[in-house]
């Protein structure tokens, strides 16, 4: 009766049509392969147009004065402007005073990288892909720090209120945040469906030089920017703005083929099986293969831990 119960689980398992499994990192969200609304009715700037993005991981939080602080002291990085200010320094305050070259290397040192304006967008847009604020459609100053409604920055864990549909802290408000991209005021009329990279040159305002975009608002900035489509820029060495600067990091996830999935749901079943006939060796054998096609799969690795136990008591 195990084993006929066992290997009905299995096949459960092998024949639901899922997204692959992947181990999160501490503090980042999965946010899966799909198709969103870029843009909105705002601006010139913000065409609306479909994009479907590959999964990826982004920060739950705004990078913490703490965390950069590790960074400094680690690749003695020179300190960010404001860096004494003993109104925007404590440890959970967002860093600012950060150009996108800091940001970029701080991303770079945590083995990650800026996200690109895309991803950032519908981390932002949540898991409807259409949000004009990160929590839904209606403006709410319960929900962000904008406007100078507060004075100065707040925590990275600040507005739980706010937090969207992804589990994301302050995609709206507290500080703009920089992205991989140029600014080209157009690109969202000729941006690839595809995983869109970017303008491949930033727009030269005012003959200051090409410019990247910043993303989400800031306690200094009025409402209008607060809409999850809100386009910003900046020379990426210029840290103007700077009371109101910073960033959050993303990091791509590496797809398992479906012929590695399928070996992997073969090779779980066979463990399943074998436990179900107490042959803990044969079974520890399967699923090790199962975790090497996917080793990141948590239902896998429960299963072996379940096999490490049986093997104890005999």
């Amino acid at each position: 009766m195990w084993s006929q119960t066992v290997l009905q689980v299995g096949l459960g398992v092998a024949l639901m049509a899922g997204a692959v499994s992947i181990a999160t990192a501490a503090d980042m969200v999965l946010i899966p392969k799909g198709e969103f609304t870029m843009g909105s009715n705002e601006h010139s700037d913000e065409a609306k147009h479909q994009v479907v993005l590959d999964a990826y991981l982004i920060d739950t939080f705004e990078a913490s004065n703490a965390r950069y602080k590790e960074f400094m002291k680690a690749t003695s990085h020179p300190a960010p402007a404001y860096w004494d200010d003993p109104r925007l320094n404590k440890a959970t305050l967002p860093v600012v005073g950060v150009s996108w070259t800091d940001a970029s290397a701080f991303c770079q040192w945590d083995g990650k990288r800026l996200p690109t304006e895309a991803e950032w967008e519908r981390a932002a847009k949540g898991p409807q892909g259409d949000n004009h604020y990160p929590w839904g459609h209606t403006l709410d100053p319960k929900k962000a720090n904008y406007g100078q409604n507060v004075g100065r920055t707040t925590p990275v864990d600040s507005y739980p209120e706010g937090v969207n549909g992804y589990g994301l802290y302050n995609m709206a408000g507290n500080v703009f945040e920089w992205v991989e991209d140029w600014y080209d005021l157009k690109y969202y009329k000729t941006s690839p469906a595809l995983n869109p990279p970017g303008a491949e040159k930033g727009y030269n305002f005012a003959n200051q030089g090409p410019v990247k975009v910043l993303r989400g608002g800031s306690w200094l900035a009025p409402e209008t920017s607060l809409h999850t489509s809100h386009r910003f820029w900046n020379q990426p060495d210029n840290n103007s703005y700077g009371v109101g600067l910073g960033f959050r990091c993303a990091k791509s996830v590496q797809q398992v083929s479906e012929e590695a999935m399928q070996a992997g749901r073969d090779a779980f079943i066979q463990a399943l099986v074998a436990m179900g006939a107490e042959k803990n060796a044969d079974a520890m054998a399967s699923i090790e293969k199962a975790l090497a096609a996917e080793p990141g799969n948590k239902e896998y690795l429960a299963t072996r831990d379940l096999i490490k136990k049986s093997m104890k008591k005999n």
